[in-house]
């Protein structure tokens, strides 16, 4: 709620220093978002390290956790790159368990959501086009270049369709970005606006609001539910998308 007694649902975006730390006059203070992205990389290492290490016959909840996510990640990757693919098995699956958990984090009451911000899914990006290029040219040298030159194009279209696949490439970081962090955002300014309306109709005391409360709250409920299955869709779509991209690097030919 904001200061004067309306829904702020901008408010729990809002990078806030936990530590402040100014060396040099950078600040490099330790922030809230900060706090969750540790608490991300912490989670993902109980997870995926206490559930590794059981290597039961009958494996328990975690392990079967932790066998089922990297089941589904390598078969996303060998489904789109083929067994090849596999040696980036690990960037995509750090990328996947990131945002996935960052995005459940963010469910959390109170929490802070770090993939709503457009500075952290855009060096995600970034980092992913850059591993793309390097790779690509390392591997394949001039050759990967041929990555914007569509084969069967007759010669005058040519130098056009270079320019249109030279713009698609560098629109992917951006809408790799701006997909996650519009998603995340967009959701959970719902979820607050909804919340707040529920919050506003009981604090008022009128027969009428307590009356309609319910309305806005079982479509919190629902919206909730929704972002739940958002959060697990989005680190799914930004590790295939990013799988899509790393294939131009090993098979950079059309």
């Amino acid at each position: 709620m904001a200061a004067g007694g309306g829904i702020d649902p901008i408010h729990q975006f809002e990078i806030k220093p936990l530590i402040g730390l100014r060396p040099f006059g950078l600040d490099l203070s330790f922030t809230n978002a900060s706090l969750f992205m540790v608490l991300t990389v912490a989670a993902i290492t109980a997870i995926m390290v206490y559930g590794s290490s059981q290597r039961a016959t009958v494996p328990g909840r975690l392990q079967s956790l932790a066998e089922m996510i990297y089941e589904f990640v390598a078969s996303t990757v060998t489904g789109v790159m083929g067994k090849d693919g596999m040696r980036f098995f690990p960037f995509v699956f750090s990328l996947f368990m990131f945002v996935l958990m960052a995005n459940m984090l963010g469910m959390i009451p109170g929490s802070f959501t770090v993939t709503s911000h457009i500075v952290v899914t855009a060096a995600f990006a970034f980092l992913v086009i850059g591993v793309v290029l390097v790779y690509g040219i390392v591997k394949h040298g001039s050759h990967f270049f041929g990555l914007f030159v569509p084969s069967g194009v007759p010669g005058w279209l040519l130098p056009f369709m270079v320019l249109i696949e030279a713009v698609s490439f560098v629109s992917r970081p951006i809408s790799l970005s701006l997909r996650l962090f519009g998603n995340m955002l967009a959701g959970h300014i719902a979820l607050k606006v909804f919340g707040g309306f529920v919050v506003a109709l009981l604090a008022g005391g009128s027969v009428f609001g307590m009356v309609i409360a319910p309305l806005p709250l079982l479509l919190a409920i629902a919206l909730t539910a929704l972002e739940f299955l958002v959060a697990f869709l989005q680190a799914y779509v930004f590790a295939i998308l990013t799988c899509v991209y790393l294939n131009d690097a090993l098979h950079p030919g059309h």
